[in-house]
This record gives C-alpha cells, structure tokens and sequence, in this order.
C-alpha cells in the first residue's frame, strides 16, 4: 500500500453526528482551507441532509468527509431534484484511496433507486481543479465541458438551482458563485495549478471559466444522475 492509510465509510444522517465528531471534521478543514470559521461550518451542516464519514479501518479515526443536501425544484411542470455535495475533504496521508468515490457512488445509485419519477441531477460547485476533474473521470456527459456547448434545458436547471441556493451571488452569464464577504479558500499546496497542470484541457477549462477559483469563488457544475451517464469505472468502484 506504499503507507496509504486503509480506509472504510459510512454515511451518516447530519442530525446523528456527535459535538466531538463534528469538531474532528471541522478540524481537518481547517488544515487545507484558509478563514474557516465555526459557526459557518456548523450552518452548512445544519443545510445538509447526510454526510459521508471516511475513517481508518483500525482506529475508526475520521480521516475526511463529504456532505450532501437534496434540493427540490419544479421546472418546466416535472420534478427536478438534485443532490448538491458540500464541503468534501480529505486528510492529505489518504489522497489517492478510492473510498470517497465508493460511498459517494453507492449513496447515488440507492438515490436513483429511491426516486424514480423525478430527473435527477448532481449540482455541484468546485472552487478547486481536483473536484472539478471528478466530472470527466466518471460521468459521459456534465457542464460546463471543454468542447461541448451547453445544452438550453441543464442550463436552465442549473441556473434555477444556482439562484435557489444561493441568489445573487451566483453569476447568470459567467456560472460562478462569488461571496462579497471572504470566504473559506485552499490552502498553498493543496490543489495548485502549474503550467503542467495547464496541460490538461479539462483543469484549464476550470481555470478559464473560474479564474478566480484561489480566492474561494466556486464554479456550478451539472450532470444527470442516471446509470448510463456514470462511466463503468464508477459502477465498478461501488461494487
């Protein structure tokens, strides 16, 4: 294993975690993320409906976490509902475990289970390269895509969703989501970009559509939540 920590997951109902439990995640965050604060953490927390806890497989110390709210919107007369992941992060020493994506992708397929009769997307926002390539890696087809134009109708869910979630700090024309107060950023180290990193077309589409991504700003991203648009790597992960 080369020292990577070996991991397991759990998901877990918000409303279920303990105070220390909470103060252990916010701690992690404060390691990788500048101007953090508590009382905003615990606010985003309280917003959010389940949170994927990794741990590591001997200890059960909490090594890194995602949060996830479901958010409900009704566009053109049919049920939109979207998963929208929160803050995610994961200790440095266990980078490269492919258990986030395992929990994350098992919770998604129990949910397309669960709600037939809505259109299921995934809302995402990314203030880093990292999560952003989340996209191309395990979904066929996601916007905004280098090289694709976006389609009318996902436009319009992600900007419905966008304003629903966070109102006029989402900007319409350019997809960002900006805070005139500073918000929580990366830290140096963490997902820095490089002229190498600029070689690949899908980190240098993120950097051209949120250039301010190292000052916090988060690009809002959609992809349909169905079975044939995850790639089989992913179906393969959550076995």
């Amino acid at each position: 294993m080369g020292g990577l920590k070996q991991l397991t997951g759990e998901v877990r109902k918000i409303s279920c975690l303990t105070c220390s439990e909470i103060e252990i995640m916010y701690s992690i965050m404060q390691k990788y993320y500048y101007n953090t604060k508590i009382e905003s953490f615990k606010n985003d927390l309280q917003e959010k409906k389940d949170v994927i806890l990794l741990k590591e497989l001997i200890s059960g110390e909490i090594k890194g976490f995602s949060t996830i709210g479901l958010l409900k919107q009704v566009i053109d007369k049919k049920l939109i509902m979207a998963l929208f992941s929160g803050d995610t992060i994961i200790e440095k020493e266990c980078w490269g475990s492919n258990k986030l994506p395992k929990f994350w992708f098992r919770y998604v397929f129990c949910l397309i289970d669960q709600v037939p009769q809505a259109e299921l997307y995934w809302f995402l926002i990314t203030k880093g390269y990292k999560t952003y390539k989340f996209l191309p890696l395990f979904f066929h087809e996601f916007y905004p895509q280098y090289g694709k134009n976006f389609p009318e109708k996902e436009k319009r869910i992600l900007d419905s969703l966008a304003i629903l979630k966070f109102r006029d700090h989402y900007d319409l024309q350019r997809g960002v989501i900006s805070f005139k107060q500073e918000k929580d950023y990366l830290k140096e180290g963490i997902a820095d970009i490089d002229e190498k990193k600029m070689q690949d077309v899908h980190i240098k589409y993120f950097v051209e559509k949120n250039p301010n991504w190292a000052k916090g700003n988060e690009l809002a991203c959609i992809t349909k939540l169905t079975r044939e648009n995850i790639k089989s790597v992913a179906h393969k992960i959550a076995e």
